[in-house]
């Protein structure tokens, strides 16, 4: 017993170490770093906002939060092209905001109110925006790879040129449906990119203990699918690595697989006390790794921009976070009748 705990706290301490560092990351001009900025700033003060939301009582539910991970759907979305989709699981607040949708219409479906996305019914995990190409977030663990490889194979049979996007984490790729869906989009070259988020813990399992192989970007070998492991904290990182994933896709060759390699500051959800790891691990993260702050000091150093310039682009978007919080308390809730819509569809054969 005693040999068998110190194996399992050296791997914890192997675990915690920084596992992102890889060759630099291409440079960005001052356009990309304040454009990445400004959206991954959205998403933190967006998500903060929610966490102080849930605990007045005002989003119930669940509701799993994307601070520490912003680079990832920035980079990433800054490769895509227009009309490219985006499904997710169901830590999706910050998909969505990168995609356009309107914060307010987010808060007020976190709220369930009439004003969300979707009618104040679906919460945290479950609105969509097919105008933004956002096929969802996604409650069932692994659920939105399967249907992200179906709207790939929509694109692929309307040979329409778009790439899905279908996002999920290193818990959910030990689940059966992921690898049907890997030897169906291998087998017919399907459109989409497989990027796994990997924030090191799933619900509160560290990786090591719950999988045998740890490295992600290989799972699609006996499927013949090419993947890489990614610096999931530097958006420029992303942003290249997204480039080729999606440029592969989209020329026909099938799938590719990127395993982001990130970390989530927050527990798995806002009930989620983490305890499983230690708060020096999530300090030194913090401190060393933030997707934001590595940003925020290439627009000081390089790009010459001063403190009082990168105060007034927090200040609009603490502005629009406030008044997308302020309109999602005050918007009406659904009437009961809705409880009866949206539940079937109504498909008439095309003559």
């Amino acid at each position: 017993m005693a040999v068998a705990a110190h194996k399992e706290d050296r791997a914890d301490k192997s675990a915690a170490k920084d596992e992102t560092k890889k060759a630099p990351a291409p440079q960005f001009n001052k356009d990309e770093d304040l454009h990445a900025y400004r959206e991954m700033l959205l998403i933190r003060r967006f998500e903060e906002k929610a966490g102080q939301m849930y605990g007045m009582g005002l989003i119930g539910g669940f509701c799993h939060l994307y601070i520490g991970q912003e680079a990832v759907v920035v980079g990433m979305q800054m490769a895509t092209q227009d009309g490219d989709q985006v499904i997710t699981g169901y830590r999706d607040h910050g998909h969505m905001l990168v995609c356009g949708m309107d914060p307010k219409g987010v808060m007020a479906e976190l709220t369930g109110r009439r004003g969300g996305y979707s009618k104040g019914k679906g919460g945290s995990m479950h609105m969509f925006s097919k105008e933004k190409d956002f096929y969802g977030g996604h409650g069932i663990v692994g659920a939105q790879v399967s249907l992200g490889t179906g709207i790939a194979f929509a694109n692929y049979y309307r040979e329409d040129g778009k790439v899905c996007l279908t996002y999920f984490g290193e818990g959910a790729a030990n689940q059966g449906q992921v690898y049907e869906s890997f030897n169906m989009a291998a087998l017919w070259k399907l459109p989409v990119v497989y990027i796994v988020e990997n924030n090191r813990y799933a619900m509160g399992t560290a990786v090591h203990r719950a999988t045998a192989q740890p490295d992600f970007s290989k799972r699609g070998v006996s499927f013949n699918i090419p993947g890489e492991q990614v610096d999931g904290m530097d958006v420029r990182a992303v942003r290249e690595a997204g480039s080729r994933a999606i440029e592969f896709a989209r020329s026909g060759q099938g799938p590719y697989i990127l395993e982001m390699m990130t970390y989530r500051y927050r527990g798995h959800s806002m009930s989620d006390p983490a305890k499983y790891r230690n708060k020096d691990e999530v300090a030194r993260m913090r401190e060393e790794r933030d997707p934001i702050e590595q940003v925020r000091r290439r627009l000081l150093e390089q790009h010459k921009l001063s403190e009082d310039e990168l105060k007034k682009i927090d200040g609009k978007v603490r502005e629009a976070v406030n008044e997308a919080a302020e309109f999602a308390t005050h918007d009406p809730e659904p009437d009961p009748s809705e409880l009866w819509t949206d539940v079937l569809l109504e498909a008439r054969p095309q003559v």
